[in-house]
Parts: structure tokens; C-alpha cells; sequence
């Protein structure tokens, strides 16, 4: 089924980048585009800064985030003043952000919106529960660079995932990397007793204060040094160690394989839904993939429809 469809399901999708200039914003153009408004209420917002014209980091050119007539959107004070669109305002948020309180308008005509929005995932949780009363049906949550907490099932229900030639110019590795993130977000929900233990990533434990504990919950992050540690920890048996969501697993690829070669495992306690993947060929210093190949040897590694918003502009 094409992934729009899949997203009018949920109440809350992210759409979330795996780096800079990766075609995030192309694809959240794409799919407020074939939104059906006649029936539908939308929301959409973001953390950090997004829309505006020129990247501030590289200097390229950035696709512009277009609000069409009825949609809802949130942004900054100071970015809400500068809307191009005609907005009706529904509410001044509480929170202070580096560009004002954040701002709720509707939007009563199609236009370009820089959108910045709430700052952190726990303030992005409020602003999405004050959107109780305004009859919203789904909201859409743009994230910032390497700010994968948005995707969080914590925040939202489902996700939409960009990556490209940004991320990396050899489509073997780009793969190879992309597929490892699409593995974590698949990690399996855990269903066991009670964890013999509880650590954090700041846990001042050596490998045997860990061993005879089988299950094993990371309050936190899971960093390498805290692998490491478990992975060290490692003897007859098996160990299963529990995180919160997959964007707390912050481990290298290397690592957790050996990891897991010696018999470890892992799981979540949320599990979020994977619903799309988009690919941007085009790198900001100019090298360009091929498309086809991308999405084709990307699609079979992680059994998932891999789109090309740029160049596919039929309905998907």
C-alpha cells in the first residue's frame, strides 16, 4: 500500500533525517502535498529550524516547507512573524525557545513556512497534548539533524526515514549503514520476567559485577563503553539486555555485532513502526548516485519499498 496511506493511520509520524541534506524536507513537502484535507486535520511542526531557503551550515539551497489551506503548523514567535501565508493564530505556547514562545496558527491559504518548533522531545510531547481540543487527526513531526528522539515511539507513533549520499557517497556503505539504523528500529519488543539487574550508561561496574545476571536493563543510553562492558561480561549463556526505544542505542555497528556473536541480545521496551524509506542520490559537494541502484539494493537489504521522492513524482 503506498506509504501515504500508511501514514493516515497514525496519529503521529516523524520524519526524520540520517543527515544533513538527506531529502528530509522533500519528503515531508511530498507527503503534506497528497495529504486528503477535505477530511483530514493536520498538524505539523518542528524541532530546530527548518524551511528556511539556504542551509546554514553548508550553504546549498533548501526546499522551503509549504502549509496548504487548513493545515495547522507550529513554529516560532519570531519565525511566525515572518509567515508568508495568511494564518489565523489559535494559540501562544508557555515555553520559551532561543526564537520566542511557540506559536499554533492555521493556515487560510497555501504558503512557505519557516517552521521552529518546540526544542526538546519533552516539550514536543506537551504541544502535541495541547492539540487536544483543536480536532487534530494527525501530526507530523519534522526532525533536526541527528535528533532521532523525535522518532522516539515515546513521541510518536510512526516514522518515516531519509537517507542519501549525504550520509555517505558509496551506495555499498550507505546501504550497509541505512540497513543497520532500520535494524534498530526493528529491534523486538521484550516480553520476559523481571531484569536481574539495572544499569545506566554511567555505571561504574566492571565486566564481573555483571556476571550471572542473564537480563539486563539500560536505564538510558547504550553507548559503547556500556556494550563493551556487557559484551566482556560474556561467558556460558546467553545475556539480553533491554532499552528503551531504539534511540537510546547509540553503539557502534562493529560493536554490537560482536556483540551479538557471542550471544548477546537485544530489545526495547517501545517499539516504533517503520513505515517508508526515502533516498536522496545528490550530495552537497555534488556526487550524485544512481538512483535506481540505490533504492533497488537498499529495498532488498531491508525488505521495505525504498523511494526517490525527487525523481518519482507518481503517487506512492
Amino acid at each position: 500500500m503506498p506509504f501515504v496511506g500508511e501514514i493516515l493511520k497514525h496519529r503521529s509520524v516523524s520524519i526524520v533525517g540520517l543527515a544533513k541534506n538527506a531529502g528530509k524536507t522533500e519528503c515531508l513537502n511530498y507527503i503534506l502535498k497528497r495529504l486528503p484535507l477535505d477530511y483530514f486535520n493536520v498538524a505539523v511542526t518542528s524541532i530546530g529550524i527548518d524551511g528556511e531557503t539556504t542551509d546554514q551550515v553548508t550553504g546549498t539551497a533548501k526546499p522551503e516547507i509549504t502549509v496548504r489551506e487548513g493545515m495547522y503548523f507550529a513554529t516560532s514567535e519570531s519565525h511566525f512573524r515572518q509567515k508568508r501565508p495568511l494564518a489565523e493564530l489559535y494559540d501562544v505556547g508557555e515555553e520559551e525557545t532561543a526564537l520566542g514562545r511557540v506559536v499554533t496558527a492555521k493556515a487560510l491559504q497555501e504558503g512557505k513556512v519557516l517552521l521552529s518548533g518546540p526544542s526538546s522531545a519533552a516539550a514536543l510531547k506537551r504541544w502535541m497534548r495541547s492539540l487536544k481540543d483543536f480536532g487534530i487527526d494527525l501530526i507530523l513531526v519534522d526532525g533536526a539533524l541527528s535528533r532521532l528522539s523525535t522518532a522516539s515511539p515515546a513521541v510518536s507513533e510512526a516514522m518515516v526515514l531519509s537517507t542519501g549520499a549525504a550520509y555517505s557517497a558509496n551506495i555499498r556503505e550507505l546501504v550497509n549503514k541505512t540497513a543497520f539504523v532500520v535494524e534498530l528500529i526493528r529491534l523486538p519488543l521484550y516480553a520476559g520476567p523481571e531484569p536481574d539487574l539495572r544499569l545506566s550508561s554511567f555505571s561504574s561496574l566492571d565486566a564481573g559485577a555483571l556476571k550471572g545476571n542473564r537480563i539486563i536493563e539500560v536505564e538510558g543510553a547504550l553507548t559503547d563503553r556500556l556494550l563493551q562492558l556487557v559484551k566482556n561480561a560474556l561467558g556460558e549463556g546467553e545475556i539480553e539486555l533491554v532499552v528503551g526505544d531504539f534511540t537510546k542505542v547509540f553503539c557502534s555497528q562493529e560493536l554490537y555485532r560482536a556483540f551479538v556473536r557471542r550471544g548477546g541480545r537485544l530489545s526495547v521496551r517501545m517499539k516504533s513502526e517503520l513505515l517508508a524509506v526515502c533516498v536522496n542520490p545528490v550530495a552537497p559537494n555534488g556526487i550524485v548516485l544512481d538512483s535506481d541502484t540505490l533504492c533497488r539494493e537498499l529495498s532488498e537489504r531491508i525488505g521495505l519499498p525504498v523511494y526517490d521522492i525527487v525523481k518519482n513524482e507518481y503517487e506512492v
